[in-house]
C-alpha cells in the first residue's frame, strides 16, 4: 500500500504550498479554538481551495456537534473528517451517516490496554490515527510533540488503514514507520519553529524522510 503523508495544522498559504510542493497526500486544517493551529472558516476556505486539486483536505475537529460540523463542511468541502476528541464508535457512525463523508478517528495510545477499543472503531471508521495519549491536564488532545511506544502496534490486524502521529519529525519518521508498519504518518508540531508556526523547510524535510522509506521497502 502506498504511504500516505499528512501535514496537519496548516494555517498559511506559504506553508500549505510547501506541503503541496513536497508531495503531501493530505493537508489538515484544525477547527479547535484551544489549539494554536486553529483556523477560522474564511481562512480555511481559501486554503482548502488551493489544496483541493493536489491533496486531500482533512478537517480536524474535537467533539464537535452537528452544527459545527455542518458549518465546516459547508465552508471547506473536506474530503475527510478527522475526529480527535472523545467521540464514541456510535458517534463516529452517526457522523458518517449524517454527512456522508469518510471519517478518520484519532485514538490516544499509552499502553497495550488502549488497543482494546480498536475493533469497535475499525468497524465504523474509514481510517484510524494513533496518537500519544495527552497528559491529564492537557488543554488539547494532540499536537503536543509527544511520542508513544510504536512497538505496541506491532502485529495488530485491522480491516482499515492506520496512521501514526505524535512527536514525529524528519529525524524519527523513518523509525516510526519501520517499527509500527503503519500505512501513513501525520505530523504537526514536529515541523514547527514555534507552536502553531509551521516551517516550510521542516515540512519538506519531513516529507522527504517519509518518502525515503518507500524506496527502502521496494
Amino acid at each position: 500500500m502506498t504511504l500516505v503523508v499528512k501535514i496537519c495544522g496548516l494555517s498559511t498559504r506559504a506553508t500549505l504550498d510547501a506541503a503541496l510542493e513536497g508531495g503531501a497526500d493530505m493537508v489538515g486544517l484544525v477547527f479547535f479554538p484551544a489549539s494554536p493551529r486553529h483556523v477560522e472558516l474564511d481562512s480555511a476556505r481559501e486554503l482548502a481551495r488551493a489544496a483541493a486539486p493536489q491533496a486531500e483536505v482533512v478537517a480536524l475537529t474535537v467533539d464537535a456537534d452537528d452544527a459545527q460540523l455542518g458549518a465546516i463542511i459547508a465552508a471547506v468541502s473536506p474530503q475527510l473528517l478527522q475526529l480527535h476528541g472523545h467521540e464514541t464508535p456510535q458517534r463516529v457512525a452517526a457522523i458518517k451517516q449524517r454527512f456522508g463523508l469518510p471519517v478518520m478517528k484519532a485514538l490516544p495510545i499509552a499502553t497495550a490496554a488502549d488497543l482494546a477499543v480498536l475493533p469497535d472503531y475499525a468497524a465504523v471508521a474509514d481510517r484510524l490515527l494513533f496518537d500519544a495519549r495527552p497528559p491529564k491536564d492537557a488543554t488539547r488532545p494532540g499536537g503536543l510533540g509527544a511520542c508513544f511506544d510504536w512497538t505496541l502496534l506491532q502485529g495488530i490486524e485491522l480491516a482499515v488503514p492506520y496512521m501514526v502521529s505524535g512527536g514525529l519529525s524528519p529525524a524519527n519518521v523513518a523509525e516510526a514507520l519501520r517499527i509500527s508498519r503503519a500505512t501513513g504518518v501525520d505530523v504537526s508540531s514536529g515541523v514547527e519553529s514555534a507552536p502553531g508556526v509551521k516551517d516550510p523547510e521542516l515540512i519538506r524535510a519531513f516529507i522527504r524522510a517519509a518518502r525515503a522509506t518507500e524506496q527502502l521497502s521496494v
